[in-house]
This record gives structure tokens, C-alpha cells and sequence, in this order.
């Protein structure tokens, strides 16, 4: 990415239609940073004839030429010094904060990446409580994502918020799109979080207009796909003389048949495998990603899975888990071994869990929303997908019940 040197200037200039009795005319200062102008009055005063256009300076060697050029220096060498301050301190500059800043006007300002760190200062300090770490990155790189499109579009470090409007919004849109070569719905998830920032600063007073009005975050309805009965059939039954790929195997099937999270697999711990109201041992945890309970029934591929494993991790971990990218990569090697098409993640399980392992065998969306520990069924929903082969089923019992209106039918029309 090619980086655009910033422009900066300081001039002064006579406001000649604001001319005096005296025939005097003010001294105006103008900072120019990138195309950008802020204007201030120097609250001095100079006749016409005593001012040079191409200089910005008083002519001459008068005592009240020297006096009025040595202020005009002292003016310049302040605003360079405040400049150089705010970039120091990682500050964005535009010639408005900058001029603020030489006047002493509104310096608690907030900018984008002030409200941000605030933001993700409190989030921090909730991991581990009620939010994840996952969550917490995410925030991290919304962050890291709005910096990089400010020193690519306006090449600056920071920005005031009052500053920020609409084509500050549909010009980041394009940035995520073009130069980070996002998807649609990744970067609708960015600038989700941007507009939270933004929100909350609206609503707080920080700023008194809403820059995202006539913006519209649109997300598209993606199918992340699951495995069907008979794939998941081919890797039960696909022996790995890699062990690292029998662990991978053995962790998806456990995803597979208990809808939990990576990182729920990953904090799994013998407390959370307790016999429950009907008897059977369940697992039944929080969500480390929302802090919502799941209550999930130990069937008998993850409780062999567990038994294989037992005594034999660390930690008091139950399960040999490594990293999620880590475990994406080798799903790849065990799709292709198995001719699998689907592109294989560790979330496929989860889906496949919803789809094919309950929803698919009857059970009610309602109950397959409790186990995934979702506090909203539109949630699910997305999850769980009504198969054809859902379908062929509930209509077959459906056909069975019609016997006798069809017996009924046969004997008036035939």
C-alpha cells in the first residue's frame, strides 16, 4: 500500500472585507493540513499597504513591523509545536484539532480510537466473567481495522468523532471490501462494531449527531453447510494411522454428537459431565463465548471418546485439544481422505449436530436450542436446516395416518 506524505502548513493573510475605521485590516492564521483549513484571528491588525501577500508578513523594519512579524513567528512555531505533540501521541490531526489545540478549545475530545479503547478496556476485564477472549480479539481487530482505513483514506492516526459522517461510513465499507478483500458479511460485522462505538457515543452525549443514519448493515443468509448421516458415517469408519489425525477425528465426532463450541470442548473438565434429572450423565456447562448454560445428554460416541482419553490429558482437561486453526487444517487432510466435498471446519460440527444429529432424528428445534446453550431460536435456525430426509420421514408417518380417509376416498370414487 503506497503512503501519501501528509501536507502541513501555517500562513497568514489580511481579511480585507472586515477592514477597521482606521483603515487596519485583522490578521487571519490558516493551517493547512492535507487540502484540509482551519481558520483563527491573530487579533492583530496591519494597514494594507504595510502587509506583503506573497510573504504573509509585515514589510519593512518599523518597530511595529518587527513587533507584529515576531509575534506571526512565535504563532507559527507554537502550532508546529502542537502538532508534532499530536502526532506524538498517536493522535490523528486534522487543521481543526489542530487549531483547537494551539487555542486551548475542547482538549478532552474524543476520537474513534479513544472510544474504542475505552470500549475494549472495560471487555477485557469482563473475559473470563461474561465474555469471551474470542470476543475480546474480535474488538481488538475492528480497532486495528478502522486505524488502518483512516491512515489509508484521510492519512491520519486518528479522528475526532464529531468529525466522522456517512462517506466516512460508506468509504470504510469499500476500504474492507477492496483493501482488505473482506466478505460482505465480514465487514458487515466490522462495521457492526464500529456502530456500536458510534451509538454508544451518540447516546451518551459525546456527539449530537448519529453518523450511520441512512445506513443500512445488511448481512446475507450463507449456508455454512453440516455433514450428512452417511459422511459422517465415512469418517466413524476411516481408520488414521496419524495420530494426530485419529485426535482430530476423535474431537470432531465429539463436536459432531454434543454441538459444543471449539472453546467449550477446549475448557471441558470432568466437572462438567453430571448425571442429570433422568438419570443419564449429561454435559452441562456455560458457553464460554456468551455465559449461556447448555445441557447436552452424554451419548455413546462421546462418552467412548471421553473413556479413550481418560486420565491422559493434563490440566484436568478430559480431551486432547489443540489450537482451532490448527485443527481446521487437518479437518482439510480428513475431508480429502474421506471425499468429503463440504469444506470441512471444526464449526461444521456444530451445524451438523443441529442438522443431522437431532433435528433429522426428531427432535424439536426447541429442545435442540436449549442444548446449544442459544437464547434466541432465531439462533438455531440458522443452524438447523430441515433435510429432505427430515422431510421423507415426518411425510411417511404423515402418509400412514391418512389410511383410513383414503379407504374412505376409494369406496365413494371407486
Amino acid at each position: 500500500m503506497k503512503t501519501v506524505k501528509s501536507t502541513f502548513s501555517v500562513s497568514f493573510f489580511l481579511k480585507r472585507n472586515a477592514q477597521k475605521t482606521n483603515g487596519n485590516m485583522p490578521v487571519i492564521a490558516r493551517i493547512t493540513i492535507n487540502g484540509d483549513v482551519a481558520q483563527f484571528s491573530t487579533k492583530l491588525e496591519i494597514a494594507p499597504n504595510q502587509w506583503s501577500v506573497q510573504t504573509g508578513k509585515a514589510v519593512g523594519r518599523s518597530t511595529e513591523a518587527i513587533q507584529i512579524n515576531n509575534v506571526l513567528d512565535g504563532i507559527r512555531a507554537k502550532i508546529q509545536s502542537h502538532y508534532h505533540s499530536l502526532l506524538a501521541g498517536g493522535r490523528g490531526v486534522t487543521s481543526e484539532i489542530l487549531k483547537n489545540s494551539f487555542l486551548g478549545i475542547d482538549d478532552s475530545y474524543e476520537t474513534i480510537l479513544t472510544i474504542f479503547d475505552k470500549h475494549n478496556a472495560d471487555l477485557k476485564k469482563l473475559v473470563g466473567v461474561d465474555k469471551s477472549d474470542s470476543t475480546y480479539k474480535k474488538y481488538l481487530l475492528a480497532r486495528q481495522r478502522v486505524a488502518e482505513f483512516m491512515k489509508f483514506r484521510y492519512h491520519v492516526a486518528d479522528m475526532q468523532l464529531r468529525n466522522m459522517n456517512l462517506m466516512f461510513v460508506t468509504d470504510y465499507e469499500v476500504f474492507l471490501k477492496t483493501e482488505c478483500r473482506l466478505s460482505h458479511n465480514v465487514a458487515a460485522k466490522m462495521i457492526q462494531y464500529l456502530k456500536k462505538m458510534v451509538t454508544f457515543a451518540h447516546n451518551t452525549g459525546i456527539i449530537q449527531h448519529q453518523p450511520f443514519t441512512g445506513y443500512v448493515i445488511s448481512v446475507k443468509k450463507v449456508d455454512k453447510g453440516y455433514l450428512t448421516e452417511q459422511e459422517l458415517k465415512v469418517i466413524i469408519g476411516k481408520q488414521f494411522d496419524s495420530l494426530r489425525l485419529e485426535h482430530v477425528k476423535d474431537i470432531f465426532l465429539f463436536a459432531c454428537y454434543t454441538g459444543l463450541s471449539y472453546i467449550d470442548i477446549a475448557n471441558l473438565q470432568d466437572s462438567n459431565i453430571r448425571q442429570s434429572f433422568d438419570g443419564n450423565m449429561w454435559l452441562i456447562g456455560k458457553r464460554g463465548k456468551t455465559g449461556i448454560s447448555y445441557n447436552v445428554p452424554l451419548f455413546n460416541i462421546p462418552r467412548m471418546i471421553i473413556d479413550k482419553y481418560k486420565d491422559k490429558q493434563s490440566e484436568g482437561k478430559i480431551l486432547p485439544v489443540i489450537s482451532n486453526q490448527k485443527l481446521n487444517s487437518y479437518l482439510k487432510e480428513i475431508a480429502d481422505v474421506c471425499g468429503i466435498a463440504t469444506n470441512l471446519t471444526f464449526h461444521i460440527a456444530r451445524h451438523t449436530f443441529a442438522t443431522t444429529v437431532t433435528l433429522g432424528n426428531g427432535v424439536s428445534i426447541e429442545a435442540v436450542s436449549g442444548m446449544l446453550g442459544h437464547s434466541d431460536i432465531k439462533t438455531t435456525q440458522i443452524y438447523a436446516r430441515i433435510t429432505n430426509e427430515k422431510i421423507r420421514k415426518d411425510t411417511q408417518c404423515l402418509g400412514a395416518k391418512f389410511s383410513e380417509v383414503e379407504n374412505l376416498f376409494t369406496q365413494v370414487n371407486y
